[in-house]
């Protein structure tokens, strides 16, 4: 889907490291010494899988390179050492070695120490001192292996001169460090628990210990525990890998190579040997920062964004999802406002969600993703911000400014699939590694992406520690995980002997349950007052039944019923309405089975399904006030709400990630007029905790009028627990009710709080004005009853004086 890997840079001076020959005109014929022919050409670079004889010329003759002026460097300065075993060096010619570190760098014995370089295409290399005094020039052992050896047993603090033509560069050594994962670190990623796994694995830039004081550079770590090699490519080394093999770390799978002096900036991935012989590049599984499309390679970056949030951050460990308001304020970020990169949505979009009222933000998925027409549904790269709005610490930057202005963020995580880019996740390492090998498991029909092994501790750590990372690197608030149901079912969209029952024979995924079991137990676990919220369209029982009484510890879950039933019932013209009354009905019936949110998402205005306006029945009027009355039954029924943007000022056309909402609508004054209605909703919904404080109870609402079919009205009550109450009526009949008679809860004067017909929505101005007063008479069950007036296709929401 995403474009392949990106080709070899042009040569170019390195920075400092000397990891790449410059480009230089085709040199002339070779002149040699007489005699020393043969020498030459056995010492010519060696190709994958060629290996020469090593014989006395070879190992103890000048570095004759192809080019006369190398016959002067080498010699009469380097003291006799062995040759490598024929093995041995072809082992680091052809890359197919797991332990470079073994025959690279510096190695002491009781008779001195023996310096090893593997520099392909140099024409020589000295070993110097910090300063630049020349300690040891280097003989060319053969295919670029350069060897030296000191009398003295102490390993010096050195450094590597190496010569290309007339440019010489300077660096340290890679091969002359230890590990930078620890036992207990390779322990906790074999066992899958490693709840820091982006501090390990990855592009970390550290001090890192030398036996001589820390030294500053990157270190790369990655696990591909099928591979027969890596090797590390990139701008440090001009995208030719064969001079940065990586070390293996035994039983975890993992690679690993700690190259000082490298830094941010700098563009790489991994080079793996597969079992089969091939060598593949791959992006980084963990890269924090990527590179933008058309490319595809990983960046290393050091996040230095200082937080300000926080008071933000302190309030959220002591707040509880269920008994706090939540109104959501769904965006695509690339394309609320088209051009605008991370920063610049730092100054407006928290302002302009402040003004609307909405408690959070929820964003498309914001992790990498090649290609835009998936709106960032399929992944490839799960730990790093995509980088076509700019860099990790700008979007740092959004989120704080969000937490600043009094709002919280939720981003939308889509563990259930990723897709099949070959230089991405698939087949990581010439096998299948984090998708299931099976593809009855592994391939998602639907969607032609692969899904991953929730079964293997590696992956599903890879999976556990990515919404930790979201939680503790970018403040954020929440986790909306996309597609539960395609995770929860072994059948999900797959016909008949298509699947791969589970163990007792069943449907359901078992590992995917323990995998989001452990996600939503870890996620509040470490970051207090973090919520987990599940797109799940099934009847699954117990999405947010807490983990420890045998449920997936969802927070929330999406009620995808009511969103269906309810759109379903106002796309209807109201003369048809009272045969579908029971779909505004019936999702009372399941409305507290769980923590519910109500979401009218990005999925219902796209992809030929209209925009929320067009779903509405009748002409522009009747649309507008039908939208207006939809909008109070969703901020009045049970449940958190979910609200897409384009929809707070009713847009008339279908969602665009091209174009994005349609601000020019808001030239006209009914459209201001729904959002101006959308912001005094968020008002009255916050001051009212009885629409939010008993969400998740059945005490919090009870029906007042359920069975009014024939008037396409609807009434009900909800309760607060400090003994709020706030009654709702809804008339979805374009007629005036004049004198009708509504039950309530207790005698006394009630007001209105919110009328959707008000002139300044747009409405025919049929209110309520002043105090309402309910009479002592019993009606319907209730102890009281009052005469009101009920707009056409409106709603009242009345509080008690």
């Amino acid at each position: 889907m995403g474009p392949g890997r990106p080709q070899p840079r042009p040569a170019r001076r390195a920075r400092g490291h000397g990891l790449a020959r410059p480009a230089r005109p085709r040199p002339g014929p070779v002149r040699c010494l007489p005699g020393v022919r043969r020498a030459v050409r056995r010492d010519l670079p060696l190709g994958p899988g060629q290996l020469r004889a090593s014989g006395p010329t070879a190992a103890s003759g000048p570095h004759l390179h192809g080019r006369e002026s190398a016959l002067v460097t080498t010699a009469p300065h380097i003291p006799a050492v062995p040759a490598l075993a024929p093995t041995d060096l072809e082992r680091l010619v052809t890359g197919e070695i797991c332990d470079p570190h073994a025959l690279l760098g510096a190695h002491p014995d009781d008779d001195g120490v023996t310096l090893r370089v593997l520099r392909p295409l140099a024409d020589a290399v000295r070993v110097t001192d910090p300063a630049g005094g020349l300690l040891l020039s280097l003989r060319h052992e053969g295919g670029g292996v350069f060897t030296g050896r000191l009398p003295d047993r102490t390993v010096p603090d050195y450094r590597i001169s190496v010569s290309y033509g007339e440019q010489t560069h300077e660096y340290d050594d890679p091969y002359r460090f230890p590990p930078t994962l620890g036992e207990l670190d390779l322990h906790l990623v074999r066992e899958g628990r490693h709840e820091r796994l982006w501090q390990v694995l990855g592009a970390n830039v550290r001090e890192h210990e030398s036996g001589r004081g820390p030294v500053t550079g990157t270190s790369f770590a990655v696990w591909a525990p099928n591979a027969r090699a890596v090797r590390l490519v990139g701008d440090l080394n001009h995208w030719d890998g064969r001079a940065h093999p990586m070390r293996s770390l035994g039983f975890s799978g993992v690679w690993e190579l700690f190259v000082p002096g490298v830094g941010d900036g700098c563009r790489y991935k991994y080079e793996i040997l597969t079992r089969d012989g091939r060598w593949i590049q791959k992006a980084d599984p963990l890269a924090s920062h990527a590179e933008s499309a058309p490319g595809t390679a990983s960046v290393v970056f050091t996040s230095r964004h200082r937080w300000g949030d926080t008071a933000w951050m302190a309030r959220r460990a002591g707040s509880g999802a269920h008994r706090e308001p939540m109104s959501v304020y769904e965006v695509h970020l690339g394309s609320w406002r088209p051009g605008l990169g991370y920063r610049e949505l730092a100054c407006e979009l928290p302002a302009y969600v402040k003004a609307l009222g909405f408690t959070h933000v929820e964003f498309m998925p914001v992790a990498e993703h090649p290609f835009g027409g998936s709106w960032g549904y399929q992944i490839s790269s799960y730990y790093a911000p995509m980088s076509r709005l700019g860099s990790p610490d700008d979007f740092r930057s959004l989120v704080d400014a969000l937490h600043q202005a009094g709002i919280g963020v939720i981003v939308d995580w889509v563990p259930a699939h990723f897709p099949k880019d070959d230089w991405a996740l698939a087949r990581f390492d010439g096998t299948p590694l984090y998708e299931h090998p099976d593809p009855r498991r592994g391939e998602h029909p639907d969607w032609g992406t692969l899904v991953f092994d929730y079964g293997r501790d590696e992956v599903r750590n890879f999976l556990v520690a990515n919404a930790l990372y979201w939680c503790a690197e970018f403040h954020v608030d929440g986790l909306r995980v996309d597609a539960v149901a395609s995770m929860l079912y072994l059948d999900y969209s797959r016909a008949e002997g298509q699947w791969l029952p589970n163990v007792y024979g069943g449907r359901e995924h078992l590992e995917a349950v323990e995998f989001l079991q452990e996600v939503n137990a870890t996620v509040p676990r470490l970051n207090p007052g973090a919520v987990t919220v599940a797109e799940e369209s099934t009847a699954w029982d117990g999405v947010t039944r807490p983990t420890d009484h045998g449920g997936l510890g969802f927070h929330l879950k999406w009620n995808m019923g009511w969103m269906h039933d309810s759109l379903s019932y106002m796309s209807k013209d109201p003369v048809y309405r009272q045969y579908h009354h029971h779909s505004m009905t019936f999702p009372a019936v399941y409305a507290h089975s769980e923590n519910h949110l109500l979401p009218i998402s990005h999925d219902e205005v796209v992809h030929g399904k209209g925009s929320l306006l067009a779903k509405m029945p009748g002409d522009r009027w009747q649309q507008l006030a039908n939208l207006r009355a939809y909008l109070a039954f969703m901020w009045a029924f049970p449940g958190k709400q979910l609200l897409f943007m384009g929809q707070e000022f009713a847009q008339d056309t279908e969602w665009s990630a091209d174009t994005g909402p349609d601000w020019s609508m808001l030239r006209h004054a009914p459209h201001r007029a729904v959002r101006d209605l959308v912001r005094d909703l968020n008002r009255a919904y916050l001051a009212e905790p009885a629409l939010w404080s008993r969400d998740s109870e059945p005490a919090g609402f009870r029906w007042i009028e359920a069975d009014a079919a024939q008037d396409n009205l609807y009434s009900f009550v909800r309760h607060g627990t400090s003994d709020e109450t706030l009654v709702c009526v809804f008339n979805f009949q374009p007629t005036h009710r004049h004198g009708f008679r509504l039950a309530l809860p207790h005698a006394g004067d009630w007001a209105e709080a919110l009328n959707t017909d008000a002139e300044r929505y747009g409405g025919s101005g049929a209110v309520n004005p002043g105090r309402i007063r309910a009479v002592a008479e019993p009606l319907r069950g209730f102890p009281a009853h009052a005469t009101v007036v009920l707009p056409p296709l409106g709603a009242v929401w009345l509080r008690p004086q």
